[in-house]
């Protein structure tokens, strides 16, 4: 990748001009301003001063040295500001994309294989059956299902995972407020009281058991909501058959074993502070009940057994849990580090500028239904993706359900409708598109060709990082700004008539097939659909 190629010359172009010892990590960028290349590099600034040189000069000397032995598709090579060192590829690089991204298609193209031979679980949304999907869950399931597309682009084989919370006081209290809907009665004070309790009641048979029915009634809520956002999981984990299973059992007995548990008070304690928590943690009370821990430490001790890396997605409220999960692991033989932890920061709703409030048990709590059933699966999930999330979002309902170009995934899907578009036409009119071996990919030589190829060029590299990062709100960003290439050449090059060349139309019918591959590649990783038409 080209990426590599001039970080390859950079650790060179040091050690030529006796820079030791060379950085093992040497940043390459993307630089914001058009004029600053390709790809920029702070290097000079961050040896400078351990090499006892003035940045800019330092740089400056790197530039040269680098425009006079050019690594293969650069054009140019230069020095901006304290010493930045920026690379201008050249055309030909910039026109290869095309043939790349055609020979490949969707499925392929940006496609890595950092990830061959080796297994991931990623566990996300994990929501207690006794009610519909929220739209809190909404993020994490959008966010959690991206990033397995992202690490099965880069060639890992990812297991996609749901952890029922099936058993425990959460739920004996919601089939109690369920039974109570039935007889037409209020929930207690501390039960369930959202209004689809009343719903469920008027669909479950009289003689059903409450918690049985509803809990089963509640997963297939749940798989439908996940499966019309295109969420399929792989494995949906039952807590409470591993109390059947004697799994809870087999973990407390290894932590036994390995010294991480004692007696205290009549309960058995986990000696979490010993791996990085803040104080010890109850696993099994007085009582002989089990906290919620208990099986949370022998659900992830099933996990390992199926992947050696873990990733969970969890809402902002489990924060604290981070650390005595990972001691756990720790304390049964792992590495804390196979076992990553992603927390979602919370999502604001809003329509007409007033805040729309979610709430677990009470009657106004907004589902993740509601929201598809206003804005569409497909706005849905790139509006939750838009973001990092490890920062607060506030979400529009109004504006995202809207069919305008300030709506971002109209806008994205909007370029490749109009790629659609465009090769319906062409195909009206009776042009065939000659094999690309055959044409002439030189002429693509216009402003607005040269910014579709620039994003499309950065694509697979981009695709890396947001796995590796696991961001796939870069994707999303990505996609907006390779839509706005897309829309620019729209509006300002023909691809036939008005005096286009039949050689230039059949470039650009090859520009505008490799751009609709790099939509349609980039909307999937997101989960999202390329209409034809809008």
């Amino acid at each position: 990748m080209i990426r590599d190629q001039l970080i390859a010359a950079l650790a060179g172009a040091l050690d030529h001009l006796g820079i030791a010892p060379v950085p093992e990590n040497i940043g390459l960028e993307r630089p914001a301003r058009r004029e600053h290349g390709d790809w920029s590099s702070n290097i000079a600034l961050a040896v400078a001063k351990t090499a006892g040189r003035n940045p800019r000069e330092l740089g400056t000397e790197l530039a040269e040295h680098l425009d006079a032995n050019r690594p293969d598709g650069v054009a140019k090579v230069d020095v901006a500001g304290p010493g930045f060192v920026n690379f201008h590829l050249d055309d030909a690089s910039l026109h290869a994309i095309i043939t790349t991204a055609v020979a490949e298609g969707p499925a392929a193209f940006g496609a890595h294989t950092v990830g061959a031979d080796q297994v991931i679980n990623v566990e996300f949304v994990s929501a207690n059956p006794n009610k519909p999907v929220h739209a809190g869950h909404a993020r994490g399931a959008c966010y959690g299902d991206s990033i397995a597309r992202l690490f099965e682009k880069c060639g890992y084989e990812v297991q996609r995972e749901n952890y029922l919370n099936d058993r425990g006081t959460q739920m004996q209290a919601f089939a109690a407020s369920l039974a109570a809907r039935k007889r037409g009665e209020e929930p207690a004070e501390d039960g369930y009281h959202g209004e689809y309790l009343i719903d469920w009641a008027a669909e479950m048979p009289d003689d059903a058991d409450p918690l049985e029915w509803g809990r089963g009634h509640a997963i297939a809520s749940h798989r439908a909501t996940m499966s019309s956002v295109n969420v399929e999981f792989d494995i949906w984990y039952s807590e409470r058959s591993m109390v059947a299973d004697g799994k809870i059992d087999a973990a407390l007995a290894d932590l036994g074993e390995r010294g991480a548990l004692y007696e205290e008070d009549g309960a058995t304690w986990f000696r979490s502070s010993d791996f990085g928590d803040e104080k010890d943690r109850v696993l099994v009370r007085s009582n002989g009940e089990l906290t919620y821990f208990a099986p949370d430490i022998a659900y992830h001790r099933d996990k390992f057994s199926r992947a050696p890396k873990l990733i969970n997605v969890w809402g902002a409220d489990h924060h604290g849990y981070v650390a005595r999960m990972k001691g756990a692991m720790q304390a049964l033989g792992h590495d804390r580090d196979e076992l990553e932890i992603i927390i979602t920061q919370l999502v604001r709703l809003e329509r007409g500028g007033e805040s729309v409030k979610m709430s677990g048990r009470a009657g106004d709590m907004v589902t993740f239904d509601d929201i598809i059933a206003e804005a569409g699966p497909d706005a849905a999930r790139f509006t939750y993706l838009m973001q990092s999330v490890d920062t607060e979002q506030t979400i529009d309902l109004e504006l995202i359900a809207q069919k305008v170009m300030d709506n971002p995934v109209f806008y994205v899907q909007m370029a490749h409708a109009r790629i659609r578009s465009i090769q319906s036409k062409v195909a009206d009119a009776g042009v065939a598109t000659l094999p690309i071996r055959d044409v002439d990919l030189s002429l693509l030589t216009h402003e607005r060709e040269l910014a579709v190829l620039r994003e499309l060029h950065e694509y697979p590299e981009l695709v890396a990082l947001a796995a590796r990062e696991m961001a796939p709100h870069k994707v999303a960003n990505w996609l907006r700004q390779f839509a706005a290439a897309v829309h620019g050449f729209y509006h300002d090059c023909y691809v036939m008539g008005d005096g286009v060349s039949a050689e230039l139309t059949q470039a650009r019918l090859w520009l505008v097939e490799a751009a609709r591959i790099g939509l349609v590649s980039g909307l999937d990783l997101l989960g999202v659909s390329s209409p034809d038409s809008m």
